[in-house]
């Protein structure tokens, strides 16, 4: 028993003396975007088909980014302008409304499905989780700006509509027609004007 005590003593000596952590994952760093035009203080072009521009601020972007976890965008919105239905398959956003008034939502995962929504004006935040679908849209008469910031330095995107109906090569049109109850014809018209 005397032994028993004894050993149990110095393992408890020998644990207040260890120390236990997770090295920091900094491997570089860089405070600033090499080219200004890669700046996201501009106004990004709002002239195209859905009526916004995201500038993205990421690991490409700003190296010292490399193994921080986080990044950043700037989406501006023209008039009924929006960023359609897209997921970030590494990472939860974070919005943050500066001008204008956006609808925003997200919606949750299988078997429910449920649309989780907010109308959100300048100084109002929200939040979507990682790997969800998820949309902004710009119900205004004027111009809209919102930051979001990203939990990882590579968040990734997918468009669900490029994806699905811009793949290269195409996916089959009669699977995408009995996937999404469409007549052929409407998918292969939707694959057209990507």
């Amino acid at each position: 028993m005397k032994s028993f005590v004894q050993a149990f003593v110095l393992l408890a000596l020998a644990s207040s003396f260890a120390s236990a952590f997770d090295p920091s994952p900094l491997q570089d760093f860089c405070v600033a975007i090499d080219e200004p035009k890669n700046a996201v203080k501009m106004p990004g072009d709002t002239n195209n088909p859905v009526g916004s521009n995201v500038s993205a601020v990421n690991v490409d972007k700003i190296p010292g980014l490399n193994t921080l976890g986080i990044s950043a965008a700037r989406i501006d919105f023209a008039p009924y302008g929006q960023n359609p239905p897209h997921i970030h398959p590494r990472a939860t956003e974070i919005l943050v409304v500066l001008e204008g008034t956006l609808l925003v939502g997200f919606v949750t995962s299988n078997p429910n499905n449920t649309l989780i929504s907010k109308v959100l004006n300048k100084g109002d935040v929200f939040v979507f989780p990682i790997g969800l679908v998820h949309f902004q849209f710009n119900i205004g008469k004027t111009n809209a700006l919102a930051f979001a910031g990203l939990s990882s330095q590579n968040p990734g995107v997918i468009t669900i509509a490029d994806a699905v109906f811009g793949s290269n090569p195409p996916i089959n049109p009669d699977f995408l027609a009995k996937a999404f109850m469409l007549d052929v014809k409407v998918v292969k018209d939707l694959q057209a004007k990507f």
